[in-house]
């Protein structure tokens, strides 16, 4: 877990950023430090090996279950740090690309009231078992999965983005999930980008900062 951004006595608000497959912490906190929000505490863990999973966030349950759980611990021991330094819930946001993305929403999603905000760039939904059914072509291959999340999530703010043909996160899976969260209750902003593409782009750099920069003070 690395930190950078304002220290916790000046910051009015925290940002979580989750790296994807090969990168690392220090990458993402260098995308924090471009925000230039100085009002802004960043904190990013890091992956062993540099990848949240071996394998597709698409894999049967079997597969992914262990690596989630270390994953979700991750992002939870991150958000404990902050709460320590004096950060309250509703202070608190997440920002994930690719494999970060998608443990950023399977996190809101399983344990995110009362967060800021969460931001799954170029992810979608990992699931929380295997559902009926053979592999889908609009899977990428993969057998459909259940979303089974018991708690609701009035109020969250949800920020998801993805192109229209990215290579590693079906748009079935995109929508899929948008919906899951709309249904839950969480405020859903889409961007689909047309073509093929699987990367950050500016529009998912100012929904950053838009976000950061109207977020009310720290008390």
């Amino acid at each position: 877990m690395r930190r950078a951004g304002a220290p916790a006595g000046r910051a009015s608000s925290a940002l979580i950023l989750i790296h994807g497959r090969g990168s690392s912490a220090a990458d993402m906190l260098g995308l924090g430090e471009a925000l230039a929000l100085p009002d802004l505490a960043l904190l990013a863990p890091d992956a062993p090996g540099r990848s949240w999973w071996p394998t597709s966030f698409l894999a049967p349950m079997s597969e992914m279950a262990p690596w989630i759980d270390r994953g979700l611990a991750a992002v939870r021991h991150c958000i404990d740090a902050l709460q320590e330094e004096g950060f309250a819930r509703s202070e608190i946001s997440l920002a994930g690309f690719s494999q970060g993305g998608c443990l950023a929403l399977e996190f809101a999603a399983r344990e995110g009231a009362g967060l800021s905000a969460v931001f799954g760039l170029s992810a979608g939904l990992i699931g929380t078992g295997d559902d009926e059914g053979p592999p889908r072509d609009d899977l990428y291959g993969f057998p459909p999965k259940r979303f089974d999340y018991p708690q609701r999530l009035d109020g969250l703010r949800l920020d998801m983005s993805v192109h229209e043909r990215d290579p590693h996160i079906p748009l079935a899976r995109f929508a899929q999930s948008a919906a899951q969260f709309e249904a839950l209750g969480a405020e859903v902003s889409q961007r689909v980008y047309p073509g093929p593409g699987h990367a950050l782009t500016q529009q998912d750099i100012n929904a950053l900062r838009n976000h950061h920069n109207v977020s009310p003070l720290k008390s």
